[in-house]
């Protein structure tokens, strides 16, 4: 099988997470489960190129990103929301906020880079209808 390529992965994410409703869905999954975007948006790209993972893989995924999400991603969130509750007090809110979010987006396609390579190191299982989601939700 040809490796995945983090570009396609990216194309792919950024559509799949403008659709009506996927973005509010995900969020759910993050805001409200403890899941990762990334992660989810990795397991439908994987279903849409008809490929299955196993449990043991999706662990490995999670470990592949668990110490990236936990020291920068989730921070700079943290950050951002405190940013937002408090910008009646922040001089120049809106383009502290603008460079906050340019720095998240560059954070969010390293960490699928991450998965990307994770990924490229199984042995995946071709398959007519995977529902890779239903592993980790």
């Amino acid at each position: 099988m040809n490796l995945l390529n983090s570009n396609d992965f990216w194309q792919f994410a950024c559509q799949l997470y403008s659709e009506d409703g996927m973005q509010a869905r995900l969020l759910d999954y993050q805001n409200l489960q403890g899941k990762n975007v990334n992660l989810c948006l990795l397991l439908y790209y994987l279903d849409s190129l008809n490929l299955a993972i196993n449990q043991t893989q999706l662990s490995k995924l999670e470990q592949s990103i668990s110490e990236f999400d936990q020291q920068a991603l989730k921070p700079l969130r943290a950050t951002r929301a405190y940013l937002k509750a408090n910008q009646t007090e922040i001089t120049d809110y809106a383009a502290i906020r603008k460079e906050l979010l340019s720095a998240e987006l560059k954070l969010e396609k390293q960490q699928q880079h991450m998965l990307i390579n994770t990924v490229n190191g199984f042995e995946l299982v071709a398959c007519t209808a995977p529902d890779n989601n239903a592993l980790y939700l």
